[in-house]
Formats: structure tokens, sequence, C-alpha cells
């Protein structure tokens, strides 16, 4: 399995990550993500077909939000947070909380 591009710390745009953000079901993995550990692409929402997670996967991957890394026939999916907040500081925090409150 050809392992998928992850943008470097310094490559991650912030406007890459607020537009991957846009998305409600992405806003959702970035909470399920947030509370730490890895989880099998499938175990994040369901109810969603297939090849549209894996369009989701690609926006998060590519801007620098998840990590997606093999496991034997799986993948496995965890939240970039140290690189992000290093990156901006704080701005998960914030996303979150506003999130959270709206």
């Amino acid at each position: 399995m050809l392992e998928p591009h992850h943008p470097t710390r310094d490559q991650i745009r912030l406007e890459d990550v607020l537009a991957a953000l846009g998305n409600p079901l992405r806003m959702t993995v970035l909470q399920v993500l947030a509370g730490g550990g890895e989880y099998p692409c499938g175990a994040i929402v369901e109810g969603v077909s297939k090849s549209t997670l894996t369009h989701h996967w690609r926006v998060l991957r590519e801007s620098g939000v998840i990590n997606q890394r093999a496991s034997g026939r799986e993948l496995l999916l965890s939240l970039r947070r140290e690189d992000l907040d290093a990156r901006f500081p704080g701005l998960v925090a914030t996303i979150l909380t506003a999130h959270h409150s709206s």
C-alpha cells in the first residue's frame, strides 16, 4: 500500500486548515480525534459511503489536520495536534470551543 502524502509541519497553511474544517462532517472528525489516540477510518463517522469518507480523509490529510498511517489492512487516523499547535497556537482549542458553543 502506498503511503499517503502528508505536508510537513512548515507546509501546513492556515487557509487550508480552515477550509478543511469548514465542512460539518470534517468538524465531527476533529471533535472525535481531539480526544487523542488513533481511530480506524471506518470507526469515526457512520452512515457515510466509503468513497465520500475517502474524499474527506484526503482533504483533512492534505491540509495537515490529520495523520493517516497503515496498520495491517486498515488505515488509522489521528489529529496532528502537536503540529497544528506549533504552527497556529490555540487554533484547535479555539475552533473546538467555538463549535461547542454554537
